[in-house]
Formats: C-alpha cells, sequence, structure tokens
C-alpha cells in the first residue's frame, strides 16, 4: 500500500476578471475589458510601483499541486484541470482533492496572504460549498483558518517570519536560492498577466510547477529546522526527489528547465 498523503504542497497563478475590472472600476467610460485592465495596472504602478491587480478582481488560472507523504516524501505533482485550466473546475478540484485525501496539511509560501483567500473567493464566486474548510461550528482556534491552526495550513512565510513578525524580503525566491535552489528563472509572477493574455498558458503553468518544486524544498528545510526529520534525511530525501524529476523530465518540460537549474546546498559542515 503506498503512504498516505499527509501534506499537499500548493502554488496558484491568476489573471484578472477584465469584465469585472471594467465593470466596477470604470462604469460607463465605455472601456473595453482589456483596455479597463492596462488602465487599473498603470494606475497601480504609478502609486504603488507594481501592477499586480488585487486577488479580489482576478481568478485562478493555475493551481499546481504536490503530493507529499508523512515521511516528507513527494509522491506527485498534478496541475488542476489540465490541458482546459477552467478558473471554477480548478477551485472545485482543489477543495474537493483536499476532502478526497481527507484533508491534508496545505503547505504554501505566503498562502495565507494571497493563494488560500483568492482560492476562497473563487469557491465563493462559483458556489462552491467547503463546511470543512471553514467549520463554522468549531472553536475558533481549531477552524482550519486560524492563522496559528498549523495543522490544517503551513505557511512557509509566516513560519519565517514569526507570524508576521518580521518581513521575510526576498520571498520564496530567496529562500530557495539559500538552498541551491533555482528560485525564479524565466518568468516572474508580474509577468503571469501578460502570458495569459498572449495565450502563453502552458509556460505559466510550467512556472507554477517550479514554485511547487522550490516551496516543497523549502518545506523540507523547515522540518529540519523544527526537528521534524534530521539533515541527513532531507539531504537522501532531496537526491531522491532528483532522480524522480529526472525520470519525469522528458515528458514534462518544466522539470528539464528545473533541473537545467538545479544546485546544490553548499553544506558547511563537511
Amino acid at each position: 500500500m503506498p503512504n498516505p498523503i499527509r501534506y499537499l504542497v500548493f502554488d496558484t497563478e491568476s489573471v484578472a476578471d477584465a469584465e469585472l475590472v471594467a465593470k466596477l472600476k470604470y462604469a460607463g467610460e465605455s472601456l473595453s475589458p482589456t483596455e479597463a485592465v492596462r488602465r487599473y495596472r498603470d494606475e497601480l504602478l504609478e502609486k504603488y510601483e507594481s501592477d499586480f491587480i488585487p486577488y479580489s478582481f482576478q481568478v485562478p488560472v493555475s493551481v499546481v499541486v504536490g503530493k507529499v507523504t508523512a515521511d516528507f516524501r513527494l509522491e506527485d505533482i498534478v496541475v488542476l484541470d489540465e490541458p482546459q485550466f477552467r478558473p471554477y473546475v480548478i477551485t472545485e478540484n482543489f477543495w474537493r482533492g483536499w476532502e478526497a485525501y481527507r484533508r491534508p496539511t496545505l503547505v504554501s509560501f505566503n498562502g495565507r496572504g494571497f493563494d488560500l483567500p483568492l482560492l476562497e473567493l473563487a469557491a465563493f464566486r462559483y458556489g462552491i460549498s467547503v463546511p470543512g474548510w471553514f467549520l463554522a461550528t468549531g472553536k475558533s482556534f481549531d477552524q482550519p483558518r486560524s492563522r496559528y491552526n498549523t495543522t490544517a495550513h503551513i505557511d512557509l512565510c509566516e513560519l519565517l517570519t514569526n507570524f508576521g513578525s518580521t518581513r521575510f524580503t526576498g520571498g520564496l525566491n530567496l529562500a530557495a536560492n539559500l538552498l541551491g535552489k533555482p528560485g525564479k528563472m524565466d518568468v516572474q509572477g508580474d509577468m503571469v498577466q501578460d502570458m495569459f493574455d498572449a495565450g502563453r498558458i502552458a509556460q505559466i503553468n510550467d512556472y507554477c510547477r517550479c514554485d511547487v518544486l522550490d516551496t516543497y524544498f523549502v518545506f523540507l528545510r523547515t522540518r529540519v529546522l523544527q526537528g521534524f526529520i534530521a539533515l541527513e534525511a532531507e539531504q537522501k530525501i532531496i537526491a531522491d526527489t532528483k532522480t524522480w524529476l529526472e525520470s519525469k523530465a522528458e515528458a514534462v518540460p518544466a522539470y528539464r528547465l528545473y533541473l537545467d537549474h538545479w544546485g546544490d546546498w553548499k553544506n558547511p559542515w563537511i
């Protein structure tokens, strides 16, 4: 019998709901949805030096999930609703998958600040019931959405900042690079909207796959940090995962790209 899945390491990519932006931000101005998104991004860039549209105006177009066993081994990586990538099906598959695997611990990097609110709002938008996640009748500290309930969700950014006590400048890219892993390569998060508009959905999903791999390796090191596994065990798991990626690289271009940028952690103890 295979080991049961204990953790779901995930990442999301999203784009603006252009019609919603046009309707709510520029009502009566006769802007097309595409023009409305461009104008909103320009306004955000001028005001905040970032043109990233708030998640409340976005829908998920890529969700990638890594299935991890109780002994922290990566069993598989799946792209939800591939190749159609329909936002409502992606959302349904994410929440139903969490239930199907008996509510394993979700693992993200800054998922509490972006990914989970995005997926919760998408469930609201599409009429998807998620009673197990909200657990409205439970005590507040037992509810999966509780910030400090790390049995339900481990946000690695919150772990590394003591729940927001500090800022983690550099984000997942920095954390991955500390471990020799690729981090951001050819694609950055602020490029996703333009890639989607250009029809480059496959590349968006490859980018999301690579972020899940980075998140997984950061997750492994936090298991060492917190004393759940020894450093030697982590290194063996990493070596096994690299072998697994190599076996899949011909079929999945994202894995080939990730391996081409692979770096080994420099162990100062040897």
